[in-house]
């Protein structure tokens, strides 16, 4: 990353909203929302259910274009790029973390997780792969279908995924909503891990005010607009 991005920050939200048009009239999720992510940083997202932050996270990784403002990620103008060129800059540098998991049901545990790896040229896909899932205690259920796994078995399937790509940016929709205590933070410790290993900046929605504290910063988003919790 050049010294420009570094200036920038890695991530850059500015006076960003978004909404969806009904029959007669736009409801506004989004309003003005700003922020700046650094390299390495720890940013925790607080808010009941339905306050947006799916939302949030989605136009923030260049999932869903905002209907105004603007998002830079790595100092380029996520939305002026096509969908092409912005699908290939998630995959190099962008790991996501789903809410509704999204594994593929016809594919093995293993597959799911490489297969990003695979797609992206990874020479050793199949070795990082096998090490997230060791990390997240699921090498043994590695040649099993998701529809065998326990919804939180799944989650850490999505987590293992997300964490083979070592990308710069991690984002993650309630990564550890469907664990129990101990694989909440099993979890939780694996994602902030790899921003002191590997400089990774992690973006998380979270309900769990508790693990949020090991983000040294956190917002809440209230009515559209986000403010420091």
């Amino acid at each position: 990353m050049n010294a420009a991005c570094d200036r920038c920050g890695l991530l850059r939200l500015e006076d960003v909203s978004h909404g969806y048009s009904g029959n007669e009239e736009t409801a506004s999720i989004l309003e003005g929302v700003s922020l700046t992510l650094e390299r390495g940083e720890r940013a925790a997202l607080l808010g009941v259910s339905g306050s947006g932050k799916t939302t949030l996270l989605a136009v923030a990784s260049g999932l869903e274009p905002p209907r105004a403002g603007r998002v830079r990620f790595l100092d380029r103008d996520l939305y002026a790029l096509d969908e092409n060129r912005r699908a290939a800059l998630r995959l190099a540098h962008l790991g996501f973390v789903f809410q509704d998991i999204q594994l593929f049901p016809l594919l093995d545990v293993l597959e799911n997780v490489r297969l990003p790896l695979a797609f992206r040229g990874d020479a050793d896909a199949e070795e990082r792969a096998r090490e997230a899932l060791e990390a997240v205690g699921l090498a043994r259920r590695a040649r099993v279908r998701p529809s065998a796994l326990s919804g939180g078995e799944q989650q850490r399937v999505a987590v293992a995924r997300a964490f083979a790509l070592r990308p710069l940016l991690l984002v993650a929709d309630e990564p550890t909503a469907r664990l129990d205590r101990g694989h909440a933070r099993r979890v939780w410790d694996l994602l902030t891990g790899l921003g002191r290993e590997r400089g990774t900046a992690l973006l998380v929605a979270t309900h769990d005010e508790a693990l949020a504290t090991d983000c040294a910063t956190r917002y809440r988003l209230e009515g559209g607009r986000l403010r420091n919790a």
